[in-house]
């Protein structure tokens, strides 16, 4: 199992999930971060680091957010990783709890 960045970290970005994988399987875009579901131990550290909660357990996932396991594993190939924490976009605190962001994901 492997765990998944949803909708309500785009344009949000926040990092303090980086800080705490043990096996660096973060990916940074513009906007938003994946993880590589084929690194991910399912150790449990990054999803209640995360201000947005926006990151679930694969078998936890709300019904609305399943595509994104598959966006995780794609992007993940084409982003860097990312290992270190960096300040969230600017105006991410606006963007946190936004319905319906996914049209706004920089590729």
């Amino acid at each position: 199992m492997t765990y998944v960045v949803t909708e309500n970290c785009i344009q949000c970005k926040y990092t303090d999930c980086v800080e705490v994988c043990p096996v660096d399987c973060f990916h940074e875009g513009p906007n938003f971060l994946v993880i590589d579901p084929e690194e991910c131990i399912d150790c449990t550290l990054c999803e209640p680091e995360c201000p947005a909660e926006a990151i679930f357990a694969e078998d936890d996932l709300p019904e609305d957010q399943e595509q994104f396991l598959q966006l995780n594993a794609e992007l993940a190939k084409e982003w860097p990783v990312i290992t270190e924490a960096k300040d969230p976009l600017p105006d991410a605190d606006e963007w946190n709890g936004k319905p319906d962001k996914l049209k706004y994901l920089k590729r």
